[in-house]
């Protein structure tokens, strides 16, 4: 009997210090991270959003782009390439099989090439947004090309935004910080995509594009922001900045991106003055364009009236 009693006092010591342990490590978890909030409802797609992007093929569309460069305005073309993929959330890179821990996002690679005098530039940035549009992009990265050198900078999303930057300037070379998750500007063109209604309005915190901080050599890092959404346009200014980007959209599915205008002063003292790079839609086609890749599948360029 003594011993039926002590097993199951043992027992329910076991159970209490068990129970003492969890409420404790929750506690703690919540007292060191505070920041983070839970993730939103995800997005329920519909049948017709399934059938439009699990098609088995991008979307591509192509821009007239008139881009501010130096202080001067430059013809060229961009072009954005909308996908859906399976994603691997710890490598975070794009899954090779299918697997139920995969996480489906919605791709976009937007390039621009223009040229400045005699040298050409070339500019791509990769977003890697969630479907269920209820959390920030997984990663988040941009290159730049051009005669006097490249760089590259890659945002990692994990318990905080992880931020590696290669430079061939002198200020910027190699870093490694992070910095706290909070919006990027970047996710907003596939957020649009799935949902515009989702799209954060007023007073926000929001980290610019990768390609603005580049181009600029400005910090990465969050800055204040002001958005609205009216009419099929969403806009972003940044007072900070001195910064305004508007983004026109179709409002009815899928919510093609029509144009964009990016607005922010170039040069210093007298020389300052405002510019406005602009993009107006030529062309859209549903394509596998990775398996077009022979020269008879050039023609697709000329559809997208592509040089």
């Amino acid at each position: 009997m003594k011993k039926i009693v002590l097993t199951l006092i043992i027992c329910a010591f076991t159970l209490i210090s068990c129970k003492e342990t969890v409420e404790t490590t929750s506690q703690v978890s919540e007292f060191l991270r505070p920041e983070i909030e839970p993730k939103q409802p995800k997005s329920m797609l519909s049948n017709t959003f399934k059938d439009y992007w699990y098609a088995g093929e991008a979307e591509i569309t192509s821009y007239k782009l008139e881009q501010e460069r130096y202080g001067e305005i430059r013809d060229g073309e961009a072009v954005l390439v909308f996908v859906t993929e399976d994603f691997l959330p710890k490598v975070q890179v794009k899954a090779d099989n299918y697997s139920e821990n995969n996480i489906p996002v919605l791709k976009l690679n937007a390039t621009k090439k223009f040229n400045t005098g005699i040298y050409p530039y070339s500019i791509m940035q990769s977003t890697f947004f969630p479907v269920a549009n209820n959390e920030h992009a997984i990663k988040i990265s941009a290159s730049v090309q051009e005669w006097c050198g490249h760089v590259y900078t890659q945002l990692n999303n994990r318990e905080q935004f992880e931020i590696s930057s290669n430079s061939y300037f002198q200020g910027e070379a190699d870093q490694n910080f992070n910095i706290e998750e909070t919006w990027t500007e970047n996710e907003l063109w596939t957020k649009l995509r799935i949902d515009p209604n989702s799209l954060p309005t007023g007073e926000i915190s929001i980290v610019p594009s990768l390609e603005y901080t580049r181009l600029k050599h400005k910090t990465i890092k969050a800055y204040n922001a002001f958005a609205s959404l009216e009419n099929g346009t969403y806009t972003l200014n940044y007072p900070e900045l001195n910064r305004s980007l508007k983004i026109n959209f179709n409002t009815t599915f899928p919510f093609e991106i029509l144009s964009w205008e990016e607005t922010s002063i170039t040069g210093y003292g007298a020389s300052a003055k405002t510019l406005t790079t602009k993009a107006t839609k030529l062309q859209t086609i549903k394509s596998a364009y990775w398996n077009k890749n022979t020269n008879a599948d050039e023609s697709l360029r000329t559809t997208l009236k592509l040089k």
